[in-house]
């Protein structure tokens, strides 16, 4: 999440925009009742017309409604309406039964927020509108907040909303707050470095320098000399005295990334450090003090690696009083298609101009695969298909995907259902600020039921 970004609690006093898209017939007995719900309603003349309209409207919502035919006839302009218009939250208003075709279970789950069985209920589409308008301002404020350089740092900001991640965030601002160490784990790719900028960001020394050091790549003749400093003339080309990374980070956060590629010796002069907050420069005779917060990262196992003589036991206790473990790319349920279009749109100066977004094909290629190089493959792959796509939408052959046997499971109707009840619950806990009563009103269910469906999600009030 973007540095002092602040949660948005829509006020539903205020009138709301929904853009909509199909049979107005469908909508048209239900509009007085969401428009005494706060409910503006914008009427966009064709599935081509939309995305003009969404981006005039402003609105964050959409719905898209039309019968069984029309919805099976018109499936490659929605998917392009909607590759068009994506930082809006779609609510697909579908036929009975339809939701047993394989094609309109792999279009809703792949592209929509969520669904809505006709014939419509007029409230009920109101609490869904209002919990995808509460998301969509939140994705609003990830891609067009005012806080990020994109050129500058297209890399440098985590993006996801899934569980996983919404662990990650809490364990972030828990560590923040204190000075004791952190280890941070995880696969290569799945953004160590940036929890770690997270972290100092976040800390009592936000103000003072971030030093970034990888362990392995730093030439092992080198190292000593690059942690610790050197005096002038402490070796052959040592001309003047040198600052080392460790004291370059005083009164700031030096971040050691992977941490197992230390050689013990060095490993032993980084435990003195950590011991006795001082160190001495190649060369050098005094003790010098040194005020820093150290957090380390690795992806390898270094438990395995004390038994292996890899490591040292006491460096692995000091380095792991605190420890998160960032998940791999295909655990995060729900993140890939955000941080693709957030990969999209950071780096959309590179793309050519035909190219409007990604096919459904591709969105469904993306999530089922395993991404064994995690966030910096997508990044790469994705780059790559902005140049190479010859089309308006990104395919699958474009990603590199075409040919590759998915090692994941389809997401089936019912697990995206309890995947939009779980979000519905959370937004509703999050704008009743934890309060299960309001949230419950808000949801139009008991508090028997919100509790039975907060235990069934593992969703906790805070």
């Amino acid at each position: 999440m973007p540095k002092n970004a602040k949660l948005k609690i829509s006020d539903p006093s205020i009138e709301r925009s929904v853009l909509y898209v199909g049979e107005k017939e469908i909508i048209a007995a239900s509009t007085g009742i969401l428009k005494e719900e706060g409910w503006s309603i914008i009427y966009a003349p064709s599935l081509a017309e939309a995305p003009q309209y969404a981006s005039k409207s402003g609105a964050l919502v959409g719905v898209v409604g039309f019968s069984q035919k029309e919805f099976v006839d018109h499936a490659h302009r929605v998917e392009l309406m909607l590759a068009q218009s994506t930082m809006l939250k779609w609510i697909a208003l579908i036929p009975p039964n339809a939701a047993e075709q394989p094609a309109f279970r792999q279009l809703i789950g792949s592209a929509f927020y969520d669904y809505h069985t006709l014939p419509l209920d007029a409230l009920r589409l109101s609490i869904t509108l209002g919990h995808a308008f509460g998301m969509a301002e939140m994705t609003a404020d990830t891609f067009q907040g005012g806080q990020w350089d994109l050129h500058h740092h297209p890399e440098s900001q985590m993006v996801g909303a899934s569980d996983q991640m919404q662990k990650i965030y809490q364990e972030i601002r828990k560590v923040a707050g204190v000075e004791a160490p952190v280890l941070i784990t995880g696969e290569s790719g799945t953004g160590k470095e940036l929890t770690a900028q997270a972290i100092h960001e976040r800390s009592t020394r936000k103000e003072g320098p971030f030093i970034a050091v990888n362990c392995g790549a730093l030439p092992a003749n080198l190292i000593q000399s690059e942690l610790f400093g050197h005096e002038k003339g402490s070796f052959t080309g040592a001309h003047e005295r040198k600052i080392g990374r460790i004291e370059s980070a005083t009164d700031g956060t030096l971040f050691l990334d992977e941490i197992g590629d230390l050689p013990m010796d060095l490993q032993t002069n980084l435990l003195r450090f950590l011991q006795e907050k001082t160190i001495h420069r190649v060369g050098g005779r005094q003790d010098i003090e040194v005020n820093v917060r150290v957090l380390a990262a690795t992806h390898i196992n270094l438990e395995a690696a004390i038994k292996d003589g890899r490591f040292r036991q006491d460096l692995y206790y000091r380095l792991n009083v605190l420890q998160i473990k960032m998940p791999p790319l295909r655990d995060r349920v729900g993140d890939i298609p955000l941080l693709a279009q957030y990969i999209f749109t950071r780096f959309s100066d590179e793309k050519a101009h035909r190219v409007k977004g990604f096919s459904e094909e591709a969105l469904h290629a993306m999530n089922h695969y395993d991404w064994p190089g995690n966030i910096r493959k997508l990044i790469n792959r994705v780059r790559r298909a902005m140049v190479m796509c010859e089309k308006f939408l990104i395919s699958p052959v474009d990603l590199g995907l075409e040919r590759r046997t998915n090692s994941r499971m389809q997401v089936t109707l019912n697990e995206a259902r309890d995947s939009a009840e779980a979000s519905s619950i959370r937004g509703a806990l999050a704008q009743s600020r934890g309060s299960v009563s309001m949230a419950a009103r808000q949801l139009g269910i008991s508090r028997v039921s919100l509790y039975r469906l907060m235990e069934k999600h593992g969703i906790s009030k805070s």
